[in-house]
């Protein structure tokens, strides 16, 4: 990696960092600027507008929950052990030292599901591809056998969605300190509904 492309990388990284702290419309070139001690002409060389900002950092944070999260995953057998991974990776998400603040994603949602433009259509295309993930997972595990045939795998995966979304929400403002519990037993309870009897 080059010097110019580390640099930029590291840029983006602490602008996951900062903008999980401040939101994404609180995130500017200014603010980032003054995090990394660098001149704001500096920044401008990197990211044209705010905006641009916005969408290079959500586009940073979903290759990082990829890696993080996805990837290890689909490295576990296919079927239920694989959603299963993929939930137990969501929950350790919320955990990453990159998100000081908690999950970014659930905060730009909160920020921008009124507003239009790149950085909402940028956020809602990672969460469109998240569910088909979700969806694809259960999918497969209905395949193995796992998973009953009459399984509606969308439903599922919003199911699995709205579950992690109440445990965000239970555990950043609600301070709740059984949320991870509440949420597993959630999940539990989905795969359960989900299995197939004669498996």
């Amino acid at each position: 990696m080059r010097k110019g492309e580390l640099t930029h990388q590291t840029i983006l990284e602490t602008a996951i960092r900062l903008a999980s702290r401040v939101g994404l419309q609180g995130l500017s070139i200014g603010g980032l600027a003054e995090e990394l001690n660098l001149s704001k002409s500096g920044l401008f060389a990197h990211f044209k507008s705010k905006t641009e900002l916005q969408v290079q950092v959500l586009q940073t944070a979903t290759g990082v929950f990829t890696e993080r999260v996805v990837r290890p995953a689909l490295a576990r057998p296919r079927g239920e052990p694989r959603v299963r991974a993929l939930f137990e990776g969501w929950l350790t998400w919320d955990k990453d030292k990159i998100l000081e603040g908690g999950c970014i994603f659930v905060a730009a949602a909160a920020e921008l599901d009124d507003a239009e433009g790149p950085a909402r259509d940028t956020l809602v295309q990672s969460q469109r591809d998240w569910l088909d993930c979700l969806a694809q997972a259960a999918r497969i595990a209905v395949a193995e056998g796992h998973f009953r045939k009459d399984l509606d795998v969308e439903q599922f995966a919003h199911d699995e969605y709205a579950a992690m979304l109440g445990f965000h929400h239970s555990r950043r403002l609600m301070r709740d300190p059984r949320a991870e519990d509440r949420a597993r037993r959630a999940f539990d309870a989905l795969v359960a509904a989900a299995r197939n009897p004669t498996h």
